[in-house]
This record gives structure tokens, sequence and C-alpha cells, in this order.
């Protein structure tokens, strides 16, 4: 019998996962990891509530579990990366670097010493290992395929990874959690950055990083406000600017551009044109399947998690590219991910660094 190391996080989704690996005739282990070490104003550590429905998840799949506390790989790895590109003024995505540098780094790791002949999540995507290649696949359920999260794995971090929901839609999820009787079957899904949770994010960031308030502009440089700390903000952001409406209050403001150098916030409103860009370049690309043979293709793309495909042309330059666009793009942000796809499979992505409007 091959034994399964899956990560269950405290959701419904993993813990379903673990029983349908477990009806495939896999010995199940779960492992729960302890990536953020914070306790909240009551002094209960934030990460105990999920340990708790985890443990009765094992118990009623009748599975043994394990808790491995990576917070030092995750300070080091992913919370690091996630402050120096916020002092940099652009828009980080830690949970794509948790994934590549703990979830399938340490995690995977711990999961072989545990004896593990495969290691599963509970992503919505899929897997297909084929010839020596490992492809990640789209989920059926595109409203929660989240292989954008994944787009930095190589194949090796790919080798022995099982993806149980790939098939499967939400609503069918939580029918199955319930008629098992987990406690987490109506369990709310986690949103947001994982370690800040359902905190303030300005609240949070205040911590970690100083307040240097500046002005806030307009694009021919008239002074419409104050902001404080360019950090907190982000293209086509229209939400928490503190300018109220406009005179002829049809239209809101919404953020253009950030002047690092002079610390000033560009914002306009009303015609959003200077949002769109015709194209961006993306650094160090990580292909997933195999890098292309050729170094101009068409495929689709997408520039945050929740957009619809959008149709490109990628011109690949070493480790880098130039990524043009069918149609003009709203907001694209450097610091997130371009991640590329085909109609089956993601085929990988890399950083937005400029973008030409």
């Amino acid at each position: 019998m091959k034994t399964v190391v899956i990560g269950l996080s405290g959701g419904v989704d993993s813990a379903v996962a673990a029983h349908i690996l477990k009806e495939q005739g896999y010995k199940v282990i779960g492992l729960f990891m302890h990536n953020w070490e914070e306790v909240d104003p009551n002094g209960v550590c934030t990460a105990a509530n999920d340990f708790e429905d985890v443990k009765k998840v094992c118990a009623i799949l009748d599975i043994p579990y394990y808790s491995v506390n990576f917070a030092k790989q995750y300070q080091d790895k992913v919370f690091s990366y996630f402050l120096e590109e916020y002092k940099k003024g652009r828009t980080p995505n830690p949970d794509v670097l948790c994934n590549r540098e703990i979830k399938f780094g340490p995690f995977l790791q711990y999961a072989k010493a545990l004896g593990a002949d495969y290691v599963a999540t509970g992503h919505y995507c899929g897997i297909s290992h084929q010839d020596g290649v490992h492809r990640l696949l789209k989920a059926k359920d595109k409203n929660k395929d989240q292989t954008y999260f994944l787009n930095q794995l190589s194949q090796s971090q790919l080798a022995d990874v099982l993806f149980p929901l790939a098939d499967l839609e939400k609503p069918q999820i939580r029918e199955i959690a319930d008629k098992l009787g987990l406690c987490v079957a109506q369990k709310k899904d986690s949103t947001g950055i994982c370690f800040i949770g359902e905190r303030n994010f300005r609240q949070f960031l205040q911590q970690y990083l100083p307040n240097q308030q500046g002005d806030i502009v307009t694009i021919d440089g008239k002074v419409v406000g104050k902001h404080i700390g360019l950090m907190y903000y982000t293209l086509g952001q229209r939400r928490g600017l503190g300018l109220g409406g406009t005179q002829d209050n049809q239209s809101r403001w919404f953020v253009v551009e950030k002047d690092l150098k002079n610390n000033r916030l560009i914002v306009s409103h009303g015609d959003e044109s200077v949002l769109l860009s015709k194209s961006c370049t993306v650094s160090n690309v990580n292909w997933i399947p195999s890098r292309p043979q050729q170094k101009v293709f068409k495929c689709f793309a997408k520039f945050r998690y929740r957009q619809e495909e959008q149709s490109v042309t990628v011109h690949v330059n070493g480790k880098d590219a130039t990524v043009v666009f069918d149609e003009k793009q709203r907001a694209v942000t450097p610091g997130q991910f371009a991640v590329f796809y085909d109609q089956t499979q993601c085929l990988g992505g890399g950083t937005i660094e400029t973008v030409e409007k």
C-alpha cells in the first residue's frame, strides 16, 4: 500500500481530499503546518483552532496526523520577501511563494521523512505524470481553479504530487463533508493573505514598516489630499483613498501610479484609460512542463488570480519574457505574477516587472 502525506489546513477542502485518498486505497497521513507564530488579543495562538479542527477530522477519517513548525522558514523565505516588495512600492503575492518555498519545499522533505510515496494538498487543480513529464492541469471548477498560486513549482516538486480535488466542484466538496459528519463541512473559506487573516491589513503592515506620509496628486500635479504611505495602495484601487467624490459626483478617484522618488500617490477619476496597458515584462519565468521551443508564441495569461484568461503573445528572452496583450489590460501591477496557460494546463509564470501604458 502506497503512503500519501496530505497537508491539512483545518479547512473543508483538504479534509475531503484526505477522505478521497483513503477511499482510493492509500495509507493517508495528515500533516498540519504551523507557519506563523502569533497570538490574538486573548493570548491564543491563531493557528490553534485550525489544528483542533484537523484533530477532529483525522479522528473521523481514522488517520494519523502530525504537526510541524515551519515558522522560521516562512519568515526567512516568504515574509521577508513580502516586506521587501512592499518597501519597493510593489504588490507581492506571498501565497505563490509559500507554495514554492514551504508547501513544496520543507513540507515535501518532511513528508518524505515520514515515509511518503506521494504528497497531496487540497488545491483545486489536477496533475498528469506521463513519460517523466509532470503537467499542472486546470481544475474542473473554473471558479476555484488554483493553478495560479502553483505557477512557480518545478518538475522535481511536482514529481510525487497528487491533487485529489481536480474533478470536483465546491458544492460537491461540502456535500461529501456533510455526509461524513466533518466539523469543517460548512467552515468558511479562508481569504486574503494567510498570515494576516481577517485583520485590518494597514494595521498589520504598520507593525513592520514605518509610515511615510505624502501628497496625493492628480495626473497634472494638483495636490488633492494626503496618503498614509505608498505601500498601502495598489493600482486601480478606489476605496480607502479618503478623497470623497468628485465635483460632479459621477465618478470616484482611483490610483493610477506610485511615484516612489517623490513619495506621491497619483490619482485620477472618470476616464480609466490611464490604467490600461498594452504589454508587460516578466522576470525569472518558471516554465512548468518544459521551456517553450519557440521564442515567440501565443497562449493565455492571467495577471491576477480572479481574472479571466487573456489572449497574449509571449516573447521569450532568456529567463525573462515580454508579454503583449491582444486587448489592453487594466491595472496590471508590478510585483504580481503573470501566469501562462494553454487550453488544459498551466505553463508557468513569472513576476511582473514593468508595464507599458
